[in-house]
């Protein structure tokens, strides 16, 4: 199983798929970096040579993407910059809700979590008399 950027890859799938299992590179990005490389984006990742693996990754050191701990932790300074200047977006993202302009009304049940019930609402049966 080669390694890329301290990233497993797995060995039985296709090098263009397999290049995606690294955070921040999808198809189109992992067929630029087998281009520039000069490696078949159809062969298995069990049959690169040590050559390709580091021709791979000087690549995408060369390209100007970001990607995995760098890209997770922009995201994350980023999300901490809206929250620091307390605008909307980051309220939304401190209180968990949906960020974007979806509808709470229903729905959003993933970002909101597990319902929480309300007691004290249900029906008590009739007194006798």
């Amino acid at each position: 199983m080669p390694r890329i950027l301290g990233v497993d890859i797995p060995k039985e799938k296709r090098m263009e798929v397999a290049l995606t299992y690294l955070y921040g590179i999808g198809r189109p990005s992992s067929l630029k970096i087998l281009r520039a490389a000069q490696v078949d984006p159809n062969k298995r990742a069990k049959d690169l040579s040590d050559q390709e693996v580091a021709a791979i990754t000087s690549a995408i050191q060369k390209s100007d993407l970001v990607v995995e701990g760098e890209l997770r932790r922009d995201i994350q300074k980023n999300i901490k910059r809206l929250i620091d200047i307390k605008c909307y977006r980051g309220m939304r993202h401190v209180k968990g809700l949906p960020v974007r302009g979806q509808r709470t009304h229903t729905n959003a049940r993933t970002r909101k979590g597990k319902r929480k019930t309300v007691g004290g609402l249900s029906k008590k049966p009739p007194a006798p008399k």
